[in-house]
């Protein structure tokens, strides 16, 4: 039986560090069906669009398709429309896939009759803060039990990282909902098994992530994670999920803890001596070397509070705006 085509969509936006490896990583897919390699290009401020059209100028399989708003859901969107196989396999333009990685999450599709198959997000950085928020995003202590951070067993998930789709099911879920700047992977996944269908993770299928390389470029990330995340648990009822509630309560009970402290009695300093003491520790024990030992209690109170400080800020009209 021949191998059905593959339409692998990436949403592309500032990407002239990492663009080239993660094409040539793609190309290299020994997968025994016809593919094709979507770029959807926002409108970047660095060499991203020259580097893309002279990728796509070397190899036919490239498609170049303009996404003006350059929001991820719309260029995935823009992707999709322009797609000719029936499997859509997302890949981010900071992600690397090994070589087997479309084979083995086409034939994971097919054996579980899912709707999308994702696997681990393997955080590997370059410089000693992106391999200190790498160490980070590979840990509980940094993002909990999230099983394509940590790794686990095989299984239906809530959601998993990108996604290899049957083209059908997430035409017929209504694509990317463009309302959502994060999160929209969640929500398209809340949407998908609401339908009926099989989310399933399976820790085999890895894809090299490249994380933040400054701490003001995490902690913007992480903002936005967390004000999105509560625009989910406000668009979709029974979606909240209690790991989601850590931040933001740990962000309350700190600033009860100081406040506390400071005005009534220095008892009440002591929640906020025993997260720093855990934090340091904790960096102590998951740190690989003594520069991310140093490094990583601030990349992990980073990636813990300012999460939660986007929860609790998170507007209620935030959806609505974006959809004006």
């Amino acid at each position: 039986m021949k191998a059905l085509g593959v339409s692998i969509i990436l949403p592309i936006l500032n990407e002239e560090r990492h663009l080239a490896d993660t094409v040539a990583a793609i190309l290299k897919q020994d997968y025994d069906g016809e593919f094709e390699v979507i770029l959807a290009l926002g409108p970047s401020k660095d060499r991203t669009h020259q580097i893309a059209s002279d990728l796509a100028s070397k190899d036919s399989r490239i498609v170049l398709v303009d996404n003006p708003t350059g929001r991820t859901a719309a260029g995935l969107n823009a992707a999709i429309a322009q797609s000719k196989y029936p499997i859509i396999c997302r890949i981010d333009g900071h992600a690397e896939i090994d070589i087997s990685y479309v084979r083995q999450a086409v034939h994971i599709l097919h054996e579980r009759g899912a709707v999308n198959v994702g696997g681990i997000m393997a955080a590997e950085g370059r410089t000693t803060f992106e391999r200190s928020v790498a160490t980070a995003m590979r840990s509980k202590l940094g993002v909990g039990s999230s099983r394509f951070h940590t790794g686990g067993t095989a299984g239906a998930s809530d959601t998993v990282y990108l996604g290899t789709f049957n083209k059908s099911a997430l035409l017929a879920a209504g694509g990317f909902d463009e309302r959502f700047i994060r999160a929209q992977d969640w929500e398209l996944n809340f949407r998908l098994r609401s339908q009926g269908g099989l989310v399933w993770f399976d820790p085999s299928l890895i894809v090299t992530y490249r994380p933040r390389s400054t701490l003001k470029a995490l902690a913007k990330q992480y903002f936005e994670y967390g004000r999105w995340r509560r625009v989910i648990s406000r668009s979709h009822k029974g979606s909240v999920n209690y790991r989601y509630l850590a931040p933001p309560t740990a962000v309350l009970v700190l600033i009860a803890s100081l406040v506390g402290g400071l005005f009534l009695s220095p008892i009440f300093y002591i929640p906020v001596i025993t997260y720093l003491l855990a934090i340091l520790i904790g960096s102590f024990v998951i740190g690989r070397t003594w520069k991310e030992k140093i490094v990583l209690p601030a990349v992990l109170a980073t990636m813990h509070l300012v999460w939660g400080l986007g929860y609790l800020t998170s507007p209620k009209g935030l959806l609505s705006q974006r959809s004006s």
